[in-house]
This record gives C-alpha cells, structure tokens and sequence, in this order.
C-alpha cells in the first residue's frame, strides 16, 4: 500500500481469494473507465434477432410471391428469423392443402439459407411457419 500511494495509484485486489491475494498498482479510476468502454463496444456490436413476418394467401400470384421471397432472403442475410403467416378467407379453408404446398414450396426454397424452427400449424384461419437462418 506504501508503494502505491508513493506512485500516486491504487492497490487493487485481482484475485482475493487466490493464496495469496493479487493485487496490482495502477490508476483504479482509469482501469473502471477502459472496463466501461470495452462493455460499451461488445453492446454496441452485438446484434439482436428478429422475428420479421411475410403474410401471403393460398391463391398468390408468381410476381407476389417472388417479391415475397426476395424480402425473405434480405432478412436471412441480415440474421432475422421469418414468421411466414398464410391468411385463409372464406372457402379457403376448405382448400388448406393448397396452403401446406405453398409452404413446403417456401421452405424447399429457402433450404440451403434458412432451416425450419417450427413447422407450419394452423392457428385459427391463419396457418404458420418459423425459418431461421443457417450462420
């Protein structure tokens, strides 16, 4: 402790439980302002995943659906997960096999980017499917 307060520093404690104890000289007020810097930078490049969502209808249109798959892939490169809702309306329901080979042609689609996270259920009148990317 003598030899710290002559450098004009701290005596800090590295490891207390440690026989015996490490301490090291330095400025603690400088060290806590490096520490807080560093965690700033790992928050700063961390990203956080999100759940981006493409509706579609069972009777879609080829045009529609290659913009709808061309978005999809965007978001695969950009990390996010894809929530692919498809809406029945009406007699649709009676027509939920249509919307299942819609979805297995997505998912056939997407297979070498995205994996499936959760197979397509229906919920309701809306039946839907989770892809999340490979890397």
């Amino acid at each position: 402790m003598d030899i710290a307060a002559e450098a004009g520093m701290d005596l800090v404690e590295i490891q207390p439980n440690a026989q015996p104890p490490v301490c090291k000289i330095l400025d603690y007020g400088r060290y806590k302002y490096q520490s807080q810097k560093k965690a700033a930078e790992a928050r700063k490049k961390q990203k956080t995943v999100e759940i981006k969502e493409i509706k579609m209808r069972p009777n879609i249109d080829t045009h529609d659906y290659e913009v709808k798959m061309r978005n999809m892939l965007r978001f695969f490169n950009d990390g996010d997960k894809v929530k692919v809702t498809l809406r029945f309306r009406g007699r649709e329901m009676a027509h939920q096999d249509l919307g299942m080979k819609l979805l297995e042609k997505v998912r056939e689609e997407t297979a070498e980017i995205a994996k499936v996270e959760s197979s397509p259920r229906l919920e309701g009148r809306q039946m839907v499917m989770v892809l999340a990317p490979l890397k």
